[in-house]
């Protein structure tokens, strides 16, 4: 029986081998539709139906994806943010958890397709690596919140992503940020909601951070987005979450003054879920009365909205 399956599994890998990679199978939008933006909504939710047809029976291997080369399919994922970009966060829920549900499908009807278990990679690569220039929890938290319940994870991982459900769940966009006190270095206490601004930049950085400086210079530096700080439009509220209050302290030459910059005294930031910063540093944007419009964000989506306000 073994020696039967050794044979028939050569023979897949024999096959797959031989087989002549497709092109991705790109979704065509129906005649029907004639506007610009029923066009982004409809390629949102059917940009992968072809690739996720549970009926589709093409080779899967390390290198390919029901038929096409591994690299075209995570092109074809970094194209598709690009559509979300364009349609309203309803739609891209109904599209994150419907290609998620497919790929489901899929892997439900035969375990060896790799459709599943590539599509999840891409979703946590693209949309909740720290490192990620797309990461979004807003679109991870849809996918998370069903894969959190997936019948293949061990315990240990289905607690796992069950607290990356909830900690994606804090501090939604268009949610008011939850508030939280900072003190300065002389020791004077103030609150989030203490700043008054149109926009308030709110900042998780850390001393002696490579990252956290090339931010700062942005602020100081570019023309249009130092602006919205000079002409008091925007507040900057930069938060120091760690223990080591001396090192903080020497880092503030480095701070501009007109910046509201502090630590967290409690340490409720980083011991307790009331933010979840994974990685230094982290960015908000909150609007004047500290509804969140930007989450997490990376520093190039977050400069090009502000270079544009």
């Amino acid at each position: 029986m073994i020696a039967v399956l050794l044979i028939a599994a050569g023979c897949r890998e024999k096959k797959a081998e031989q087989f002549q990679a497709l092109p991705f199978p790109n979704v065509a939008i129906p005649s029907m539709i004639n506007t610009p933006e029923d066009a982004a909504e409809y390629m949102a939710v059917n940009f992968w139906n072809l690739l996720t047809d549970a009926s589709r029976n093409y080779p899967s291997d390390s290198l390919l994806v029901s038929g096409v080369r591994k690299g075209e399919v995570e092109q074809k994922f970094a194209d598709w943010t690009s559509v979300l970009d364009m349609v309203s966060p309803v739609v891209v829920e109904e599209s994150v958890s419907r290609v998620y549900d497919r790929a489901l499908a899929c892997e439900r009807k035969d375990s060896s397709s790799n459709v599943f278990e590539t599509l999840v990679n891409l979703f946590q690569k693209y949309f909740y690596d720290p490192n990620s220039p797309l990461r979004d929890e807003e679109r991870y938290l849809p996918f998370v919140c069903r894969y959190a319940s997936y019948e293949g994870l061990s315990e240990v991982e289905k607690e796992k992503y069950e607290r990356e459900a909830r900690l994606c769940s804090l501090n939604r966009v268009g949610h008011k940020a939850a508030d939280f006190r900072f003190s300065d270095r002389r020791g004077r206490m103030m609150n989030l909601y203490d700043v008054k601004a149109e926009l308030t930049l709110l900042f998780f950085s850390n001393p002696g951070c490579e990252a956290c400086m090339n931010i700062i210079n942005v602020l100081r530096g570019e023309p249009a987005v130092s602006r919205l700080i000079t002409d008091g439009r925007m507040a900057v509220v930069n938060v120091y979450i760690d223990e080591d209050i001396q090192e903080w302290m020497s880092y503030m030459p480095v701070y501009p003054e007109e910046w509201y910059n502090g630590f967290d005294p409690d340490l409720v930031l980083r011991n307790n879920d009331l933010y979840n910063i994974r990685a230094i540093p982290s960015l908000y944007l909150l609007d004047s009365e500290k509804r969140i419009i930007m989450k997490d964000a990376p520093e190039g989506r977050l400069f090009n909205y502000l270079s544009s306000f």
